[in-house]
C-alpha cells in the first residue's frame, strides 16, 4: 500500500507531520479526519512502491493450515473465556507473527467497529478464510454457539490438513518413480525404440505389437510435437478457467463423486459435515430454513449444495427433513433413517451427533486404506509400463536371435 507524509492539525490547534499508509491521497485525507485530524497537506514519499510489493507478496503467500489451525484454537479459547470481541481481535493482531492474518486481523477490527458483523469482516478475506470458514462463522454467529462452531470447525480444518499430508506422503515415492520412468519414456520412445526398429526392419522381421505401438508413438510424438506441447499447456489452462465457473464447478464436482473409490469418500465427508453442523445448529435453537441456508454454504461440494436447495424448497411446503432428504441425490440411507428416528424420537440433534461420529470413523477407516493402496497400485502400473518397453524391445531381438541361430 503506499505511503503518503502529511501535515495535519489536531483539535488542540497544534501542527503534527508523520506517514501514513492508504490507496490514494484522498483515502489518506479521510483516515486522517477519522482519526480527528484536519489534514493540511497530503503527499507520496516515493516508498509506496517498494512497501506495495512487499504487500503484494504477503497476500499472495498462503496462510499455512497449521497456522490457521492455531488461530481459530486462540480465537475459541478466547472467546469460551468471555473476551470481547474487540479485546480479542487486538490481542490477536499483537501476537500473531504472520503478516496476512495480523493484518486481516487489523482490517476486521475496524470493520466489526464500523457496525459490521463477524461474518462479513471474515468474508472479505477469501485469500485466508474459505468459503466453508466464514459460513461456520456465520452459523456460530447466528446460534450463539461460536465456541462450539469454532471447535468443530478446527476439527474440520485439522482432519483434511491431516488427509492431505498422508495422501501426500503415500504419493512422495511414486511420483518420483513416475517422474523418472516419464522420463525414461521419452527418452526410449525418441532415442532408443527407432534405432532398434531399423536394426528390425533392415533384417525382415515382422514386428510384435508391442513394437508397433512404439513405433505409432514416436511417429505421432515426431511429427506433432508442436500440437502436443499446446495441448499439453492449453487444455488444462482452459480446464481450470472452466472449472472456477459456476457451471465448471457443478460439473467438477458431479464427476468427482461419481469417481469409484474418490465419489464415496467425498460423500462420507460431506454427510460427516452436515451431520456435525446441523447437530450443532440444532441445539443452538437456529431453524430448520436457516440451517439449510448455512449448509449449502459449508458443505463443500456445489453438486450437494445444489441437492440442499432442493431440499430447502420442499421445506417450505411444510415437509419434515426426513421426507425431502428421500428423495434427494447423495443422502445415505443411514443419513436419513437416523434423521427420521431423531423428528420422531424428539432427539434430533443426538442422532445427527451421532451420524457425525460414524462417518467420522468411518472415513478415517476409508481414507487409511486408500492411502495404503496408492503404492502398490502405482506400482502395478509402473510394472505394466515397464514390462511393455522390455516387451516391444526383447520379442523383436529373441526372432532376431532364432533367425541368427
Amino acid at each position: 500500500m503506499p505511503t503518503f507524509s502529511y501535515q495535519a492539525i489536531t483539535d488542540n490547534g497544534n501542527n503534527i507531520t508523520g506517514t501514513i499508509e492508504a490507496d490514494s491521497p484522498e483515502a489518506a485525507a479521510q483516515l486522517l479526519a477519522e482519526r480527528g485530524y484536519i489534514p493540511a497537506r497530503v503527499t507520496a514519499t516515493g516508498r509506496g512502491g517498494s512497501k506495495a510489493l512487499a504487500g503484494l507478496a504477503d497476500r499472495l503467500a498462503p496462510v499455512k493450515a497449521p497456522d490457521l489451525i492455531l488461530f481459530t484454537k486462540q480465537f475459541r479459547t478466547m472467546i469460551r473465556a468471555g473476551v470481547s470481541i474487540m479485546a480479542l481481535l487486538q490481542i490477536m493482531e499483537n501476537q500473531t507473527d504472520i503478516p496476512q492474518l495480523k493484518k486481516a486481523v487489523g482490517v476486521m477490527a475496524e470493520n466489526i467497529k464500523g457496525g459490521a458483523t463477524l461474518y462479513d469482516a471474515f468474508r472479505k478475506h477469501p485469500r485466508i478464510f474459505s468459503p466453508l470458514y466464514c459460513s461456520m462463522i456465520r452459523a456460530g454467529e447466528s446460534s450463539g454457539a461460536l465456541p462450539e462452531v469454532l471447535e468443530r470447525l478446527t476439527y474440520i480444518i485439522e482432519h483434511e490438513h491431516k488427509v492431505k499430508a498422508d495422501i501426500k506422503a503415500a504419493l512422495q515415492y511414486p511420483l518420483i518413480v513416475l517422474c523418472a520412468l516419464g522420463v525414461a519414456f521419452f527418452v526410449l520412445l525418441t532415442f532408443v525404440i527407432p534405432k532398434f526398429v531399423a536394426i528390425f526392419l533392415k533384417a525382415g522381421l515382422t514386428l510384435p505389437l508391442p513394437t508397433k505401438i512404439c513405433l505409432v508413438l514416436y511417429q505421432i510424438l515426431a511429427g506433432y510435437w508442436p500440437l502436443l506441447i499446446g495441448g499439453t499447456v492449453l487444455v488444462p489452462a482452459g480446464l481450470l478457467y472452466y472449472f472456477k465457473t459456476e457451471p465448471g464447478r457443478y460439473v467438477l464436482s458431479t464427476l468427482l463423486l461419481r469417481l469409484p473409490l474418490l465419489g464415496p469418500l467425498l460423500i462420507k465427508a460431506a454427510m460427516s459435515r452436515f451431520a456435525g453442523i446441523f447437530a450443532i445448529l440444532q441445539a443452538s435453537g437456529v431453524g430448520v430454513l436457516e440451517s439449510m441456508d448455512i449448509l449449502t454454504e459449508t458443505i463443500g461440494n456445489v453438486a450437494i449444495a445444489r441437492e440442499f436447495q432442493q431440499v430447502r424448497e420442499r421445506l417450505e411446503g411444510g415437509r419434515g427433513i426426513a421426507g425431502p432428504l428421500k428423495s434427494a441425490r447423495y443422502f445415505t440411507p443411514m443419513v436419513i433413517n437416523m434423521v427420521a428416528i431423531g423428528e420422531e424420537s424428539g432427539n434430533l440433534e443426538e442422532m445427527l451427533r451421532e451420524v457425525a461420529i460414524h462417518y467420522d470413523a468411518e472415513l478415517d477407516y476409508n481414507l487409511k486404506k486408500l492411502a495404503d493402496a496408492i503404492g502398490p497400485l502405482l506400482t502395478v502400473g509402473l510394472a505394466v509400463v515397464v514390462g511393455f518397453f522390455a516387451l516391444a524391445i526383447f520379442l523383436p531381438m529373441w526372432d532376431l536371435t532364432k533367425m541368427v541361430h
